[in-house]
């Protein structure tokens, strides 16, 4: 019985982050959008994925946990700080991943948001002058006062979901389709998302971590990637990184808030 109270708690505080405090964002766009992302960003991703990308010109967002730079991980090796440089050189977006990947459901508000912090000092000390626009949550998605204390920091945070934006959306949680083996998107349900958000001029934020032939639950093969890549330049979307796909949704919206992205995170 014990148990079972919990997950009905559980259950219920995640109902209450998933439809409380929203930032609305309405998706009315003359045509669909389509973004490419990647978790925790191993080096295959800054070097496949990015080389999969480029040759269609497209271009990402890599959301990076800074204190794993470099590092060992069950994903593989982590992009180091050369793999920084050339992606944001060859126009790809870096976005906020906490410094220490860390899962808000499982720690303090105040840790989670102290990490959020270092990941901007890294990024200040490797790459000044960049600041981050956009978030991740990693892991898990938000808890309700991480979500509130994210909002007025970055122009919009991306969650899961396994679908794409349409109507309106939260900018605090947006949907996003995770492309990993452990997900379990087949090309045809993939080409079938695309085709699905084409026809309702959406916004689908696809998310992977790395591309590599082996097998792993954290790895897309480039082949599907490539294939992917391909379905979504043929619907006739505008593939963008996450912020500049947002500022487009924006030009026919509500004009961006002004977000101080180097104040640091209060909690509501």
């Amino acid at each position: 019985m014990g148990k079972l109270m919990q997950r009905v708690a559980s259950k219920s505080r995640r109902t209450l982050a998933a439809n409380l405090r929203r930032r609305p964002l309405r998706i009315d766009s003359p045509v669909p959008l389509v973004s490419f992302t990647f978790d925790d960003a191993p080096r295959s991703a800054f070097e496949t994925g990015a080389d999969l990308l480029e040759a269609s010109g497209v271009r990402a967002t890599y959301y990076v946990s800074l204190g794993l730079l470099d590092a060992e991980t069950e994903i593989g090796r982590v992009g180091d700080l050369d793999c920084l440089r050339r992606a944001v050189a060859a126009g790809h977006e870096l976005g906020c991943h906490t410094f220490d990947h860390l899962d808000a459901w499982h720690v303090s508000p105040g840790r989670y948001i102290d990490s959020v912090d270092a990941n901007q000092a890294a990024l200040t000390r490797y790459l000044p002058g960049m600041v981050f626009r956009t978030f991740a949550y990693p892991k898990s998605g938000p808890t309700l006062r991480v979500k509130a204390a994210l909002e007025r920091r970055f122009d919009c945070c991306r969650a899961g979901g396994q679908t794409f934006n349409r109507g309106s959306a939260d900018r605090n949680a947006l949907n996003a389709v995770f492309l990993d083996k452990r997900a379990g998107v087949d090309l045809t349900s993939a080409k079938a998302l695309i085709a699905e958000n084409a026809r309702m001029r959406g916004w689908l934020i696809f998310v992977a971590h790395g591309i590599e032939e082996r097998s792993s639950p954290f790895h897309c093969t480039p082949e599907y990637l490539r294939e992917i890549v391909r379905s979504a330049v043929d619907s006739g979307a505008d593939l963008l990184p996450v912020t500049e796909a947002l500022q487009q949704l924006l030009k026919v919206g509500d004009p961006i808030d002004d977000v101080d992205h180097q104040e640091p995170g209060r909690l509501g």
